[in-house]
C-alpha cells in the first residue's frame, strides 16, 4: 500500500510521446522503440501505473504494454519486438478507468483502412453522454477509460464523408465537434502521426527533432512560431533522424532531441518522414474564449526543466517563490522547503526576502510503495522513515517552509513536528499556490471538495492545527501574473490559464 505520507501530492494523468523516422533514415539508424522508450522515461513523472508502446511497419502494429515503470515493462527482447520506423508510447496514472492492463495505453483498433493507435493525456469533461451516445449507436467498448472513447470516436466516418479515402483531419475535427477539452493526443495511422492539442490547450504538447549528430546542433531552445519555418531553416533534411512529438520537452535531452516547436491550442499537426506540418486549428465553440492551459502544470506536475509558452518551468516557480515573500513576508533566518519540487519557489522567497536558503531536510529516496507492513511501533515513526532532520543547519532558527501546494493536510503536520523536535525555534509554512478548493475533471486526480483541507480551515486555523506559527499562500492573481509575465510568445496568440481548482471557473460546462 502507498505511504500515507505520499497523500499530499496529486495524481497526474499520462505522458505520450511519438517519434516518426525522417526520409532516408534505415530503421536501425532510428531505433524507434528505443528511443521512444527513453522518452517515456523522461515522463515518468507523469504517471507511474502503466506504460505502452506501438510502433509502425509497414502497416503492421506491433504492441507491448504493461503495469508498473517504463523501466519494469521494457527490456531488450520487448524493445527488439517493436519494429518500424514509427511509433508512439504512453505513460499512465488512472483519473477516468481503473488501474488495470486492460486499461493501458496506446489503443489500438481496427478501421476500414488501416489501423490506428492512440495515447491519451487528458480526461473527457463529457465522457459519460459520448459513451452513452456510442453504446447507443451500437459500438462496443471494452474498456473504462475515456482514451477508448476517444478513439471509437475516430473510428467513426465523418458527417462530410470520405469520397476519397480515409480523412483523418475531418475525424479529428468531428472528435473535436463531441468534445472540447481535456486531451492532448498522439495518433498513428499507417502512414504517418498526429499531434493534436485540445481547442483549449489544456494539456501539453511539444514538437522536437532529433540530429543525426548532436554535436553539430547545440540542444539549446530553438523555439520556431510555425512549422513552416522550423522546414525553413533546416540546413539540411539528411541531419535529421526523427521528428517527436511529447508532453513535455524534458524528455529531449535524454535522447539528443532539441525543442522546436510548441503545438497550439487546437491544432492539429502532422508528422510524417518529410517532416512535421499544421493542418489547422480548431477554435473553441465559443471563439472568444482565452485558451485554459493548466496552471498546475507550471505549479506542480511537469518537471522544472521543461518549457511552456516560451518559458523554462523552473523560471516560471522562482517568480512564484518571489511573489509569495511579497504577499507573505515573515521574520526568520531560514527559508527551506520540502523535497524538492517546492526548490525553485523557496529559491525565489530567498531571493526576494533576503533571507538565506538552507536545506533543513534531506530525503530517503527509497520509500514509497512496499508489501512490507511493519509493526505498529514501526508504522508510527511515519515521516521519520521519508525525511532526515538536517538538525545543524536550522538549530534555534526560525525556518520558513515553503511548499508548493496543501491538498488533504496530513504530511505537513508530522513534517513540522520532526523540524521543531530537532531543533526548530519556529517554523513558518508558506505555499507557493493558492488554496486548494475544487476537484479537477480535466485530467487530474484531484480529492473531493470535502476532503481538500483548504474547504474545511482558514489558514490560520490549519496553521493552529499542524503545529506552525503561521502558514500563508499565494494568491491567485499573484501566482497568474508571475506565470504570465515570463510567457513569450507571439502577440497575437492568445494567453489563459485554468484556475478551475483554485477558483470553480470552469473553462467549459461541465457534465453532471
Amino acid at each position: 500500500m502507498a505511504d500515507k505520507y505520499d497523500e499530499r501530492k496529486l495524481q497526474k494523468a499520462c505522458g505520450v510521446f511519438a517519434c516518426v523516422t525522417a526520409e532516408g533514415i534505415s530503421e536501425a539508424d532510428a531505433d524507434v522503440a528505443n528511443t521512444i522508450c527513453l522518452g517515456l522515461v523522461g515522463l515518468q513523472h507523469r504517471g507511474q501505473e502503466s506504460a505502452g508502446i506501438v510502433t509502425n511497419c509497414g502497416n503492421e502494429f506491433y504492441s507491448h504494454k504493461g503495469m508498473g515503470l517504463v523501466s519494469n515493462v521494457f527490456g531488450e527482447v520487448e524493445l527488439k519486438k517493436l519494429k518500424g520506423n514509427m511509433g508512439i508510447g504512453h505513460t499512465r496514472y488512472s483519473t477516468a478507468g481503473s488501474s488495470e492492463l486492460i486499461n493501458c495505453q496506446p489503443f489500438v483498433v481496427d478501421t476500414i483502412y488501416s489501423h490506428i493507435a492512440v495515447a491519451h493525456n487528458g480526461e473527457l469533461i463529457n465522457a459519460k453522454s459520448v459513451r452513452d451516445k456510442l453504446l447507443r449507436q451500437g459500438m462496443g467498448l471494452s474498456t473504462s477509460s475515456d482514451s477508448e472513447v476517444i478513439t471509437q470516436l475516430l473510428t467513426a466516418r465523418p458527417p462530410c464523408g470520405e469520397p476519397e479515402g480515409p480523412d483523418w483531419v475531418a475525424r479529428i475535427k468531428y472528435l473535436t465537434n463531441q468534445t472540447q477539452c481535456s486531451y492532448s493526443l498522439v495518433i498513428m495511422t499507417k502512414d504517418c502521426v498526429y499531434a493534436v492539442r485540445d481547442p483549449y490547450g489544456n494539456r501539453p504538447l511539444c514538437i522536437g527533432m532529433l540530429k543525426r549528430t548532436c554535436s553539430s546542433y547545440s540542444p539549446q531552445l530553438k523555439r520556431f512560431n510555425s512549422l513552416s519555418d522550423v522546414q525553413s531553416r533546416l540546413h539540411s533534411q539528411d541531419e535529421v533522424l526523427s521528428w517527436i512529438a511529447s508532453s513535455e520537452s524534458c524528455s529531449f535531452p535524454s535522447i539528443g532531441a532539441v525543442l522546436m516547436y510548441e503545438v497550439n491550442p487546437g491544432e492539429i499537426v502532422q508528422l510524417t518522414p518529410k517532416g512535421p506540418k499544421s493542418l489547422g486549428i480548431i477554435p473553441p465553440a465559443k471563439t472568444d474564449d482565452l485558451p485554459a492551459f493548466c496552471i498546475f502544470e507550471y505549479v506542480y506536475f511537469a518537471r522544472a526543466d521543461s518549457m511552456f509558452e516560451g518559458q523554462m518551468v523552473y523560471s516560471a516557480r522562482q517568480r512564484s517563490g518571489i511573489q509569495l515573500a511579497i504577499e507573505a513576508p515573515v521574520e526568520a533566518e531560514v527559508v527551506s522547503t520540502i523535497p524538492e519540487s517546492a526548490t525553485p519557489a523557496a529559491l525565489g522567497f530567498s531571493l526576494q526576502s533576503g533571507i538565506p536558503y538552507i536545506e533543513v531536510l534531506t530525503k530517503n529516496r527509497y520509500v514509497g510503495r512496499t508489501f512490507i507492513q511493519p509493526s505498529n511501533r514501526l508504522r508510527k515513526l511515519g515521516v521519520n522513515k521519508k525525511f532526515g532532520p538536517l538538525s545543524e543547519n536550522f538549530r534555534g532558527k526560525r525556518v520558513v517552509l515553503v511548499d508548493d501546494s496543501i491538498v488533504r493536510g496530513n504530511t505537513i503536520g508530522p513534517i513540522i513536528k520532526l523540524l521543531k523536535q530537532a531543533g526548530a525555534k519556529e517554523v513558518h509554512i508558506r505555499i507557493a499556490s493558492p488554496p486548494l478548493k475544487y476537484p479537477c475533471y480535466m485530467g487530474v486526480n484531484i480529492p473531493t471538495r470535502e476532503e481538500l483541507i483548504a474547504n474545511k480551515l482558514s489558514p490560520e486555523e490549519l496553521a493552529s492545527q499542524v503545529g506552525a506559527d503561521s502558514l500563508m499562500y499565494l494568491s491567485v492573481e499573484g501566482l497568474v501574473n508571475a506565470i504570465q509575465s515570463g510567457i513569450t510568445l507571439q502577440k497575437e496568440r492568445k494567453i489563459g490559464h485554468c484556475t478551475a481548482c483554485l477558483t470553480g471557473k470552469y473553462p467549459v460546462e461541465l457534465e453532471w
